[in-house]
């Protein structure tokens, strides 16, 4: 008897998953990259510039996207997104709300050129320099935010999230 309604319970149990399996696959529209899916392109694509408060700022964007997609059209993966920022239009951090953390930022990252994935990630994490805490608003806490970063640097993903909340007491 106990198998039987076991049987009947499994029985019940793939019959409503059934649906959750039955998803359209590629070339029925349903899809990423299906028919009307611009490549490379995400859902806001289709916006129209005329609809925006500025529209000669939005086609100005609009035009770079498209030559700095062009531009990279043959690389993939980390290769493609470094060449889309190299690409892509200069910020200008006069305008940004701390300009002087913004450029600080933008020098980090020439510093770290040529360099993608995870090598990226480990290199803007560095220490820029002895003075580097001295201009933060807490420099002990910037201190021990150093402290927990080299403490932690060979570990990836949640073992270092792990790590650095071991580190900082934040459990």
């Amino acid at each position: 008897m106990r198998t039987g309604l076991m049987l009947i319970a499994t029985l019940f149990a793939s019959l409503l998953a059934l649906p959750v399996g039955a998803q359209p696959g590629p070339g029925m529209g349903g899809g990423m990259g299906g028919p009307g899916m611009m490549q490379g392109a995400g859902p806001r694509a289709a916006r129209d510039c005329a609809q925006t408060p500025n529209p000669a700022a939005c086609q100005a964007r609009r035009d770079a996207r498209m030559q700095a997609v062009e531009a990279c059209r043959d690389k993939v993966g980390p290769e493609r997104r470094q060449c889309m920022r190299e690409q892509g239009p200069a910020y200008n951090c006069a305008k940004s709300p701390n300009p002087q953390r913004c450029a600080e930022r933008r020098q980090a990252v020439q510093g770290c050129k040529g360099q993608a994935g995870m090598a990226m990630r480990r290199c803007l994490q560095q220490p820029r320099g002895p003075g580097e805490c001295a201009g933060a608003v807490d420099p002990q806490r910037c201190e021990l935010h150093q402290k927990a970063r080299a403490a932690c640097q060979d570990k990836v993903g949640p073992e270092h999230k792990a790590c650095l909340y071991e580190q900082l007491k934040l459990k």
